[in-house]
């Protein structure tokens, strides 16, 4: 290792016997790690891991005790409040708990929930920010987050209770529709068409560009290009893997844009072995 990266390391905070990190492990490739993350690893005495998180990843913790505690829509996941029972009963037992999560624990990760129930608990805990998917996935499909002349802000969203109403788990799609921002949407696949719909029904424009990106950042990672109103078709004649973003707006654009420059672009990112 470089002499001034294995320094960096070493200086790096002491997970403390007791304590839970909870840490975000990026949105698939374990290049985008970040050295806390990497550090926590290295520390732990018991990794309790998401689904999500890259099995090279889950190899960094060579001293630790693996524990699964993956969530996956439609399929038998285990209880949020059974995962933060073990968090707790881990530090009480003295353990080096490192809670490791797909993507950041504070984005749609239901970190927050954690570690609110470590404080209930008096347990003492770390949160070690991660890459989220809503800005490395759009990255690694040449997306834009943001784009000076074509938007001011991005939106981000669930897509789960979508099938409720224009008005689900707090999310009015209207009101969304109504910015005029692009809209990146987390766990939207099962409900792709409800959600169109209430966009459309809102007002936003059927041509409006929208895609799916899906496993980014990983050597699985395809993108789907569409528009606002043929998306739940162009999907439904190419479904793509989970997890999955769907992003709408006009930044989606630029993808097609650096692509017609550089045709072997997209062979560059992301596509180690």
């Amino acid at each position: 290792m470089n002499e001034a990266l294995a320094s960096l390391l070493h200086a790096m905070p002491e997970l403390p016997p007791g304590h839970v990190w909870l840490a975000g492990a990026g949105p698939g490739d374990p290049g985008l790690l970040t050295l806390h993350a990497l550090s926590a690893l290295g520390q732990a005495d018991v990794l309790v891991h998401d689904a999500l998180v890259d099995p090279r990843i889950l190899a960094l913790a060579t001293g630790a005790e693996l524990l699964f505690a993956g969530k996956r829509g439609g399929r038998p996941s285990a209880d949020q409040a059974d995962i933060a029972a073990t968090l707790v009963k881990l530090a009480r037992a003295g353990r080096k708990v490192l809670r490791l999560k797909g993507g950041d624990p504070y984005v749609f990760g239901r970190g927050g929930e954690e570690a609110l129930a470590l404080a209930e608990a008096g347990i003492p805990f770390r949160v070690i920010p991660g890459i989220t998917a809503g800005i490395g996935g759009l990255a690694a499909a040449l997306i834009p987050a943001t784009q000076r002349g074509v938007n001011q802000a991005v939106v981000f969203a669930t897509g789960h209770g979508a099938d409720d109403g224009d008005v689900a788990g707090g999310v009015d799609w209207a009101a969304l529709a109504r910015l005029g921002q692009p809209v990146v949407l987390y766990m939207a696949i099962t409900h792709i068409a409800e959600i169109v719909r209430s966009f459309l029904a809102a007002g936003m424009p059927a041509e409006t560009p929208a895609a799916v990106v899906s496993q980014a950042t990983t050597p699985s990672q395809r993108v789907l290009i569409s528009t606002l109103a043929a998306l739940p078709a162009d999907f439904a004649a190419a479904p793509l893997g989970t997890p999955a973003l769907i992003v709408i707006g006009n930044i989606v654009k630029m993808r097609a844009h650096l692509l017609a420059l550089l045709p072997d672009l997209e062979q560059v990112p992301w596509r180690g072995a």
